[in-house]
């Protein structure tokens, strides 16, 4: 049995998200669409990284924007909190599984464990301890904690959505173990199926998330490249603009 219980209390059950899990407002699709389109005719390579699709995602949904060094609550809009993360995929319409770098989850700072070449299997526990505490301590601030997940192709043209609970992984439902790499591996008892990775060298905290069936799909037509001398032109851009100084 695990450890780790979660009441099940009257406030907090009757506090509503604004939408219901992995189901995005009806205009969602578009209005991000539209975002990656401008992106894409602005940008001179096709590339989205992480803090640039949480602001996405909060303009999308009318959220704000207030990025976290945890990384769990990146968007926030009313009592939800959500976690923003891309993922690399050159079909991201039939990915079925993604890695989500998580953090960096040091038993060595957090424990004080200094030999981390210990047992995999109590290491493996401190690091999912550092992440339950994380989410414990962003439950005390919300209803509703969640992950969403943007998989993008090269070319930022397909694209596929869809969003999690963020929650606690009891450590006696896994089960730990060193990989060829040293790497150590997380496995659930119950399915035998890969959940984590750390990396013993940098602390790094992967967790593998299935995609569902019924995640966001979007395909879209690549603009053409704005001219940068037209734009410039088009804001009356004059060299007054800029100052040139050197150091006195």
């Amino acid at each position: 049995m695990s450890d780790i219980k979660i009441p099940r209390l009257r406030t907090v059950d009757k506090v509503i998200p604004p939408f219901s899990l992995n189901q995005f407002p009806p205009d969602f699709g578009y209005k991000l669409g539209k975002e990656i389109v401008y992106l894409l005719a602005t940008k001179s390579t096709p590339d989205l990284a992480g803090p640039e699709w949480e602001q996405i995602f909060a303009n999308c949904i009318g959220a704000i924007w207030k990025p976290s060094n945890v990384g769990l609550d990146d968007v926030v809009l009313g009592v939800c909190v959500w976690g923003a993360k891309t993922v690399k995929n050159p079909n991201p319409h039939s990915a079925h599984t993604v890695r989500l770098i998580s953090g960096r989850n040091s038993p060595a700072y957090s424990f004080d464990q200094l030999n981390l070449g210990a047992n995999p299997q109590v290491i493996g526990n401190d690091v999912l301890s550092i992440w339950n505490a994380r989410v414990e301590s962003l439950r005390v601030k919300f209803s509703h904690l969640r992950t969403v997940v943007l998989i993008k192709s090269n070319d930022l043209t397909q694209l596929a959505v869809f969003e999690f609970d963020t929650v606690l992984y009891p450590p006696d439902e896994y089960v730990w173990r060193k990989n060829e790499r040293g790497n150590l591996e997380g496995y659930e008892k119950i399915t035998n199926s890969h959940r984590f990775t750390w990396q013993l060298h940098g602390s790094q905290f992967t967790i593998l998330e299935p995609v569902p069936h019924d995640c966001l799909l979007i395909s879209l037509k690549s603009p053409p490249k704005l001219d940068k001398e037209s734009v410039l032109k088009t804001l009356s851009y004059d060299d007054s603009w800029i100052t040139v100084t050197k150091r006195k």
